[in-house]
C-alpha cells in the first residue's frame, strides 16, 4: 500500500461507507470479465487466474512491486511478549492493519482474492482449513509465494469449542493434523492458529493450542459479515465503519462477494493512509 503515515480523521472514517457505497454503485458492482467476473446484486463472481476485471482501472495496470519486499521463508509460530494470548488487534499507534482470511472454498476464487491483494500491493495472512490443503496443496506455496504468511484453522472446519468439551483428543487432532499438513507443504506448522469457526478460544481450545505449538490464538477487532452479506456494499459499510489503527479484519478467500469487494476496500485502505500488512509484521 501506499504507506502514508497521516493520521485517520473521523470524518473520513465515517464517511467512508458512504463513498465506498456510492462507488460500488456507480460501478455497478457488476461489470467486468477475466480474474473474477463481478456479476449480480450478491457481488457474484466467477473463480479465475486473477487477470483483471470488477476492480477500478487502477487495478487493471501490471502489479506494482510489493513495498514491503520479497516474501521470506514459511516463519513457524512465534511469542510476542506483553500481548494476549489471544491477539484481537495490533498496536494502535501505527498506521498499519492485518487483512486475515479463511483459507477454504473455490480454488478459482482464492486465487482471484491473491491476485487482486498483490495487484494493490497488500500482504494478507491466511489462515487454512487442513481439508482445503489437501484438495489443493498448491495453494500453500501460493500463498507463501506472494509474500503472504499461513496458519492454521484446524483440519475440518468443526466447532472446536464444542468438540473440546467432549472429545479433547479429537479436539487436539483437529490443530495437531492441521499442523502436521502446514508442516509437510511449506516446512513450518504455521505462522498462526485460529480455531474453528473463529475467532475466540476458549480456555480448553488454548490450552490445546499451546500444546500443538501455537503460543498465540489469531482473533480480530473486525469482522466483515461476508458469509452473511448481500452484497459489495454490504461488505464495505461493515468493514471501514470500524476499520483503525492496528485492526485485524476478518474475511473469507474464497467468497464471490469478498473477491468482488476487494478493490474497493483496498482502495479506501490506501487513501486513509493505512498499510495492509500480515499479523506477523503488525505485531512487529
Amino acid at each position: 500500500m501506499g504507506g502514508r503515515e497521516r493520521p485517520v480523521h473521523r470524518r473520513d472514517a465515517l464517511g467512508a461507507g458512504a463513498v465506498l457505497l456510492a462507488s460500488a454503485l456507480a460501478a455497478g458492482c457488476a461489470r467486468g470479465g477475466g480474474e473474477a467476473g463481478v456479476r449480480g446484486g450478491d457481488g457474484a463472481v466467477r473463480g479465475g487466474d486473477g487477470a483483471g476485471g470488477g476492480a477500478p482501472a487502477s487495478s487493471l495496470s501490471p502489479p506494482a512491486p510489493s513495498p514491503y519486499g520479497a516474501a521470506a521463508g514459511p516463519a513457524g509460530p512465534r511469542r510476542f511478549p506483553g500481548w494476549p494470548g489471544v491477539i484481537t488487534h495490533g498496536p494502535r499507534d501505527r498506521p498499519r492493519i492485518a487483512l486475515t482470511f479463511e483459507g477454504r472454498g473455490d480454488p478459482g476464487l482464492a486465487r482471484a482474492a491473491l491476485a487482486r491483494i498483490e495487484r494493490a500491493g497488500a500482504r494478507v495472512t491466511v489462515l487454512a482449513v487442513g481439508s482445503w490443503l489437501e484438495a489443493h496443496p498448491e495453494l500453500a506455496r501460493r500463498i507463501l509465494e506472494g509474500g503472504h504468511e499461513i496458519g492454521n484453522h484446524t483440519e475440518h472446519h468443526r466447532d472446536l469449542a464444542a468438540l473440546a468439551e467432549r472429545d479433547e483428543h479429537s479436539a487436539y487432532e483437529e490443530i495437531a493434523a492441521c499442523a502436521r499438513r502446514l508442516r509437510r507443504l511449506t516446512g513450518s506448522i504455521g505462522t498462526w492458529f485460529r480455531p474453528s469457526p473463529g475467532p475466540g478460544a476458549t480456555a480448553p481450545v488454548r490450552r490445546l493450542a499451546l500444546r500443538a505449538g501455537y503460543p498465540h490464538v489469531l482473533g480480530y477487532d473486525v469482522e466483515s459479515r461476508d458469509h452473511a452479506a448481500t452484497g459489495v456494499p454490504a461488505v464495505l459499510r461493515k468493514v471501514t465503519g470500524e476499520l483503525r489503527h492496528g485492526s485485524v479484519v476478518g474475511l473469507s478467500l474464497a467468497r464471490p462477494v469478498t473477491v468482488a469487494a476487494l478493490p474497493l476496500l483496498l482502495t479506501e485502505i490506501d487513501r486513509r493512509g493505512l498499510r495492509a500488512v500480515t499479523a506477523t509484521e503488525l505485531l512487529s
